[in-house]
């Protein structure tokens, strides 16, 4: 949960809420009932030395915080979760919303005084990886297997934003697969100067490869760090094909912090072995909202502006995730499949974008939607530039695209794996069966 401290404001003592009966007895406790939903939902950013601006590890840390907490968590502000829970798929796998009991449990917990509860309940500590450790080696059994690292870049202490793009050659002599990614700055001084960090994969594309050969299908995106993004780990039996003399483009923005600082951003790949190829070939695209190129992007002054375009899969796919990426005046981003049939289903809307979270929304294995080819993926982002919009920097100003946080852009980041005739279809079958066994409560 991102707390903001500004916006929060003086922490206020919580009253004692009268309650009869005895329910006092059963009200939440924070070691018994609220530490657990901390821990699993609020401690990866708010713990000592890390992004929040306040701990929530400790009772004592809490405490002073408590009304605020319940504002953010019964409006769902935290944690940063943006997708429409009315609309589309709802089944993630890194979904880190809180439930409804949860969000029930945290305002009753308040609403009786905020209770500390036996300190014989509270559970064990969480513990987190350094920042220096790679997170996917335990489940790889080893660190990656190949690190490609930015040319190092000096930011000055005050300066304007600033878009370091290096090519770095990969030194792959053989073409090889990929199965899992992780990409951050080299060092936490660099964590306060990096923005974001692109990972484009460099590449020439055989045509008369099967899983190359149609005209969306290419190296595209690797992988992006920012805020609330680390890596990814391919299905079983699918991969990212990274081609012998292959290169990584960078397209990293630093941002001045007071303080010199010289960093690197390193991407850690981990591979199949040599003689291991996956069956599935799975692409990072970056989709447009709106169509005409970069230039047509207009917005006008104290006006809401909405943008659509339109996207053709030549090849069967399974859509792993959607990511939007918009910037200050951005307010919301539908992803919609509209099927060779006519039939129309939105898979996923995210009606309250904040720019300060890069959430990456990943589908649940039972959920990612298998889509034919033929299949138009129509996407519609809004954009509110009017003074109603909080943070907006200058409703005045005619807004068009632009590296700057202050200009804006509109494209979706989305993984897709593609399938020939064959396997699309044995994936549908197997999906009818999975979602049969769910409904009888089967395993």
């Amino acid at each position: 949960m991102g707390l903001s401290a500004v916006a929060l404001g003086v922490a206020l003592a919580v009253p004692t809420a009268a309650v009869a009966g005895g329910a006092e007895e059963a009200a939440p406790t924070f070691t018994k009932d609220v530490a657990p939903i901390f821990q699993q939902k609020c401690e990866a950013c708010h713990r000592p030395g890390y992004i929040a601006p306040m701990s929530l590890v400790t009772y004592q840390e809490v405490r002073p915080w408590a009304r605020s907490i319940r504002e953010r968590v019964s409006t769902r502000q935290m944690p940063p979760w943006h997708i429409d829970p009315a609309v589309g798929v709802q089944e993630f796998k890194n979904d880190r919303s809180l439930t409804q009991e949860e969000i029930d449990t945290v305002v009753r917990w308040v609403d009786a005084g905020a209770p500390r509860g036996n300190p014989e309940d509270m559970p064990p500590p969480m513990v987190f990886a350094d920042d220096d450790v790679w997170n996917y080696a335990d489940f790889f059994g080893g660190p990656p297997d190949l690190v490609v690292y930015s040319t190092p870049y000096t930011m000055p202490a005050l300066a304007q934003d600033h878009w370091w793009r290096p090519e770095v050659p990969t030194g792959l002599t053989e073409d090889r697969w990929i199965r899992g990614i992780e990409i951050r700055p080299s060092t936490v001084p660099g964590r306060k100067i990096t923005h974001h960090a692109l990972a484009r994969l460099q590449q020439e594309e055989d045509d008369d490869d099967a899983l190359g050969a149609a005209s969306d299908i290419g190296p595209g995106l690797l992988m992006e760090w920012a805020v609330g993004k680390q890596g990814e780990i391919m299905r079983p039996n699918s991969g990212k094909l990274l081609k012998a003399g292959s290169s990584i483009v960078w397209d990293i923005h630093y941002h001045a912090v007071g303080e010199e600082i010289t960093d690197t951003v390193e991407l850690g790949l981990y591979l199949y072995p040599k003689d291991e190829t996956p069956k599935y070939r799975q692409v990072l695209r970056s989709w447009s909202t709106f169509e005409g190129g970069r230039e047509s992007l207009s917005i006008p002054p104290n006006k809401v502006t909405v943008t659509e375009a339109f996207h053709v899969l030549t090849q069967n796919g399974r859509i792993e995730n959607f990511q939007p990426h918009l910037h200050l005046r951005g307010r919301g981003m539908q992803m919609e499949a509209i099927l060779p049939t006519g039939e129309r289903q939105v898979l996923s809307l995210v009606s309250k974008f904040d720019f300060n979270w890069h959430n990456n929304y990943v589908y649940a294995d039972h959920a990612a939607p298998l889509l034919p080819k033929g299949t138009v993926l129509a996407f519609k982002a809004w954009y509110d530039n009017t003074a109603g919009l909080r943070g907006n920097p200058d409703p005045n100003q005619w807004v068009g695209w632009g590296d700057r946080t202050v200009d804006e852009m509109g494209h979706a980041w989305v993984n897709v794996t593609y399938l020939d005739d064959t396997d699309y279809e044995d994936a549908v079958a197997e999906r009818e069966e999975v979602l049969a066994a769910m409904e009888t409560g089967e395993n």
